[in-house]
């Protein structure tokens, strides 16, 4: 649950003032269509939200919530509020005054090119410094427009790249303009959040057969802008994510130092690098009894090793249900790779997958405005120290 504080501006970015405060069932502070919904309920207007500006916690997710919100129509009565809106280099352009609109210009735009007609309607779904997401019902069912920052954009790479490979293992990519916005067809099922250990063998052999596929475009996947952490890559990015926090993590400045050896050590295991995911929890699975997997969310993709997949897949589980699963994963590989030790290479990797999550989460900080960084700040720090346990 959330209680929501919408401050409002008008299309030219004054600010008008703050809607009285209501709550939300749902607690994930990206999530706003209840948000919208409320202030359409409640108030009478029709608002779509920019932005975080306050939370009353450090990390989310709850309490009480502040957006600013852009106003279309009149405005109701208001309660005064102190804030100056002000530029900032790392706001996500869909986070700007009349950065929703744009975007959803530019969608419907595509799909007239298109021929799918146009929306009958469009609902504000998501909204945070990762993404911004917008469902599109058209007449021929609904599709969606997710827009991006910039940082992450080489997601449209990826699915592009699978759309050619593997129709239907993600997000259809009908159109993308290169600065983040896509428009994705819609995949049925459902999300895979809290699957048991029997339905994750099925996303191990889709992923399998996607980095397997992968193995021959790797160039062509670093020249469109995929992130790289083969080879040394991975461990000179967790130096720098780690080196804020060497003198107050007890044990991470020795699990750093001996992060050279360690990595030798996995590649020694002969797993080669792939396409790697890089959040491959259930829940960017969608699937269900009558259509086959799909991976979704595919923005922290990365060239490196693939177990870092298997190790996030297993979260959650307990060690004999994820052993046959790490079984299972391992002979796919050993059948490309014959000499290989995957289970070997996983053991080694434990605590470096929660060190990969820092460097992620650190790059999200960096690349987000101050206000919206309570989304990630506290990440950083707990996944060192989980390194540090695991190591």
């Amino acid at each position: 649950m959330r209680t929501v504080t919408l401050v409002l501006v008008d299309a030219s970015g004054t600010v008008l003032g703050a809607l009285p405060p209501f709550t939300v069932e749902l607690p994930w502070w990206p999530e706003v269509e209840d948000v919208v919904a409320g202030a359409r309920e409640r108030f009478g207007v029709d608002v779509a939200v920019l932005r975080l500006l306050h939370a009353d916690r450090p990390h989310p997710h709850g309490g009480a919530v502040t957006y600013l919100a852009q106003l279309d129509g009149a405005a109701p009565a208001l309660e005064p509020v102190e804030f100056e809106p002000a530029p900032h280099p790392r706001r996500a352009p869909y986070a700007e005054v009349g950065g929703p609109a744009a975007s959803i210009r530019w969608a419907l735009g595509e799909m007239r090119a298109l021929g799918l007609g146009t929306a009958k309607s469009v609902v504000q779904r998501k909204t945070w410094n990762l993404s911004a997401l917008w469902r599109l019902e058209a007449t021929g069912g609904p599709l969606w427009l997710k827009h991006l920052p910039p940082f992450l954009r080489a997601e449209s790479e990826v699915l592009a790249w699978l759309g050619a490979v593997a129709p239907g293992a993600a997000p259809r990519l009908l159109a993308a303009d290169g600065t983040g916005r896509q428009l994705l067809g819609h995949l049925h099922g459902d999300d895979g959040f809290g699957s048991p250990a029997a339905d994750r063998f099925a996303m191990v052999d889709l992923l399998h057969g996607l980095q397997r596929r992968a193995l021959d475009d790797l160039p062509l996947l670093a020249g469109r802008g995929v992130q790289d952490r083969r080879g040394d890559r991975l461990r000179q990015q967790i130096v720098v994510a780690a080196e804020p926090w060497l003198g107050e993590i007890f044990g991470l400045d020795a699990l750093v130092a001996g992060l050279a050896d360690r990595m030798a050590r996995v590649a020694g295991h002969g797993l080669p690098d792939t396409l790697v995911h890089g959040d491959f929890h259930p829940g960017n699975v969608r699937f269900s009894a009558s259509v086959p997997p799909a991976v979704l969310d595919w923005g922290d993709a990365f060239l490196g090793n693939p177990a870092f997949d298997i190790l996030e897949l297993c979260g959650g589980l307990e060690p004999h249900e994820a052993e046959p699963l790490v079984a299972h994963w391992a002979a796919l590989w050993r059948r490309i790779a014959p000499r290989s030790e995957p289970e070997a290479a996983v053991e080694l990797l434990r605590p470096v997958a929660p060190m990969l999550s820092a460097v992620i989460y650190a790059g999200f900080v960096h690349n987000i405005e101050p206000s919206e960084w309570p989304y990630h700040t506290e990440d950083v720090p707990t996944c060192l120290r989980s390194a540090v346990s695991l190591g």
